[in-house]
């Protein structure tokens, strides 16, 4: 079967169109529900803390048509440094679906009008990674929230992959254990299937959002696509104390995460 068949047969042009008007009309009905009651719940409170951001993040999901299918759990404690690969702007729907933590994103993202709005809602934490002279205090950030309690979702590739593999990690990134002793899971994400179907190196580009391609168009042929199925696999949390420096646990999560995707891969 040629590529062209197969892509005629995943999805009919009729049905792309309906999916992206889902998407759209189901991201506003869940932002309209869910962020009106987080504001409420602020104010009842007098607390800045996130109560509902798992469950927009859930139903931004459906919308987009994902379906998520869980292997393992995350860590069972508070104050986890979650390390996964980064494919899309929909790994943040995917995984905070499943994940109750923050995100470290870098600090473009904060411009980015409502999905910038939205995230700086989620208590986001933003890095600036071309400017050097603020790391530290970007570390202090994160390693303040870990102590607090709060569990945040590091991308230590920093940048999106293009789906064929996972990029080399930044050990950089992982300089906030030298700050706060947190237990680190290392965590797999896999977009596997398209209605139904294995994904092709020739979709890969519709799932990872790579190159000078804007948010909105992507996000519009994200939607298109139809059903996706999206594959988080969680490995066993380790012991910062167990590795030698930040460098040789870098190089432990990477490993275990690329397996894990290469894995995901085969068997999607």
């Amino acid at each position: 079967m040629t590529p062209s068949a197969l892509k005629r047969m995943t999805q009919p042009p009729a049905l792309r169109r309906l999916g992206a008007t889902k998407a759209a009309l189901g991201t506003l009905a869940v932002a309209g529900i869910t962020v009106p009651a987080e504001v409420a719940l602020r104010a009842i409170t007098f607390r800045n803390r996130n109560y509902l951001p798992i469950w927009f993040h859930r139903g931004l999901a459906r919308s987009l048509g994902v379906k998520i299918i869980c292997h393992g759990r995350p860590a069972d404690s508070r104050g986890v440094l979650y390390v996964a690969n980064h494919l899309s702007w929909a790994d943040i729907p995917v995984l905070g679906a499943r994940i109750d933590a923050a995100f470290v994103a870098k600090s473009e993202v904060a411009g980015w009008g409502p999905v910038g709005w939205l995230a700086s809602f989620a208590n986001t934490v933003y890095v600036a990674r071309d400017r050097r002279h603020n790391a530290g205090a970007q570390k202090s950030a994160i390693a303040q929230r870990l102590a607090s309690g709060q569990s945040v979702i590091l991308f230590p590739e920093g940048t999106n992959s293009d789906g064929v593999d996972v990029l080399p990690f930044k050990s950089a990134l992982f300089s906030v254990i030298d700050d706060v002793d947190v237990q680190v899971q290392p965590v797999t994400l896999a977009y596997t299937r398209v209605n139904g179907l294995p994904v092709t190196r020739r979709q890969l580009p519709d799932l990872a959002w790579v190159g000078d391609t804007g948010l909105g168009g992507h996000a519009l042929g994200f939607a298109r696509l139809g059903r996706v199925q999206a594959e988080i696999m969680f490995h066993p949390p380790v012991d910062r104390s167990a590795f030698a420096d930040r460098k040789a646990l870098a190089r432990h999560c990477e490993r275990v995460i690329a397996d894990g995707y290469r894995r995901l891969m085969r068997s999607g």
